[in-house]
């Protein structure tokens, strides 16, 4: 998403942005403990379980028939997790502000999980900062950043 232009309460101007996460960052008690198989792993599993399927296939004999709705059911399989993966990824919103005439300068970040609630939490800061001039409400994950 590019940066959406704010006009708050106030009367100060906030930019608004929400960008992907595409590797999940270790945050306080996660950082020794943030242990991550890299794309190795992710290319090993892949690539064996293409093995596996071209060694099932290559190996039926000639007469076996496969019905339409199992290759459809094969590409819902497939498909499934990496559409799952990318639907759920972590997203970063962040809200900052240049500050005003006797007003100071903001910078207000969180991270939502999953592309819908990233676009909802986006809708609720907007508002938030339109109605009441803040970003952040008492459950919200956006927090003030010094």
């Amino acid at each position: 998403m590019g940066t959406k232009t704010v006009m708050a309460a106030d009367h100060r101007e906030w930019q608004v942005q929400r960008h992907i996460e595409w590797t999940t960052p270790a945050v306080g008690d996660e950082f020794e403990h943030d242990v991550d198989g890299g794309r190795g792993a992710v290319v090993l599993i892949l690539s064996m379980l293409a093995f596996f399927w071209l060694v099932l296939i290559v190996w039926a004999p000639s007469d076996v028939h496969f019905p339409w709705f199992y290759w459809i059911i094969a590409l819902a399989g497939i498909g499934f997790f990496p559409t799952r993966w990318l639907l759920r990824r972590p997203f970063t919103i962040v809200a900052r502000t240049q500050g005003g005439y006797d007003l100071p300068a903001e910078h207000w970040s969180g991270m939502v999980r999953g592309l819908a609630a990233a676009r909802e939490e986006t809708r609720v800061v907007v508002r938030s900062l339109r109605n009441r001039s803040t970003p952040g409400h008492a459950d919200s994950p956006l927090q003030p950043v010094n």
